[in-house]
């Protein structure tokens, strides 16, 4: 199914033995365009501390009670690595992480998008050294959050057609289906959809989207109307549009 994710942010995480928090954001990998952690805001249980949870630990999703399940106990989530908020994950603090839960870093692996980014700047998380005992390292360069990317310009190849509004998540593997475009100021009140695969780079310190398709292909792409649900016959309008690989149900 598919998700606009900014509806799935604000979602309670509920494990075994009662809430830990709220998603407060999404951390997905920019060259296989997947989300690799669920960032939760855990409040005053847990010193306002942030933790982070692997899509693949979500048991059952609740749309009308907007949570999520886990399997996990509020005493394991307390004990896991900490980390703040002023210095990158490292890759030495997913691996803490994967093991200390027992997480699977291949999850959701296959089918990967592969797309020619500049490497980014690292997110500002940061392992708590003196807690876990681990050794500074540099973050993982592909490792982007979702609030960060909201609002970088998008251009075709022929100019700008506008900003990063959204994404659609599909969630069988977490993976970022489409950049949901808004494009008001070039083409007033409409939204499209592109999808990972048109990405040729992401300029992060001009915050800016490049893309391989021009602002005529764009203009004339099959209409998307955010009030109607996403099916797989506008997918297939949409990527035969285009020439994209796949109709993605």
């Amino acid at each position: 199914m598919k998700f606009v994710i900014s509806a799935l942010k604000g979602f309670s995480i509920e494990s075994s033995d009662g809430p830990i928090g709220v998603v407060d954001d999404f951390f997905f990998d920019d060259s296989t365009w997947k989300v690799r952690w669920l960032v939760v805001e855990c409040g005053t249980w847990l010193s306002s501390r942030k933790v982070l949870i692997h899509p693949s630990a979500i048991s059952r999703t609740d749309l009308d009670d907007r949570r999520f399940e886990v399997p996990l106990s509020r005493a394991q989530v307390k004990g896991s690595p900490t980390w703040l908020s002023d210095q990158p994950v490292s890759r030495q603090m997913e691996t803490h992480l994967y093991d200390y839960y027992g997480w699977d870093p291949m999850w959701g692996a296959s089918g990967a998008i592969a797309s020619p980014l500049m490497e980014p700047a690292y997110l500002s998380l940061r392992v708590n050294i003196a807690d876990q005992n681990l050794q500074p390292e540099s973050g993982d360069p592909h490792l982007r959050s979702f609030v960060e990317i909201v609002g970088y310009h998008i251009h075709a190849s022929d100019g700008e057609i506008g900003h990063v509004e959204n994404f659609m998540l599909d969630d069988s593997n977490w993976s970022l289906a489409y950049i949901i475009v808004d494009t008001r100021n070039w083409w007033f009140g409409a939204h499209v959809l592109i999808a990972p695969v048109a990405v040729t780079k992401i300029e992060w310190s001009d915050r800016i989207v490049r893309l391989n398709v021009t602002r005529e292909q764009v203009k004339t792409s099959p209409v998307w109307d955010p009030l109607i649900a996403f099916n797989e016959v506008y997918a297939k309008l949409l990527h035969q549009h285009y020439n994209w690989p796949g109709s993605r149900d």
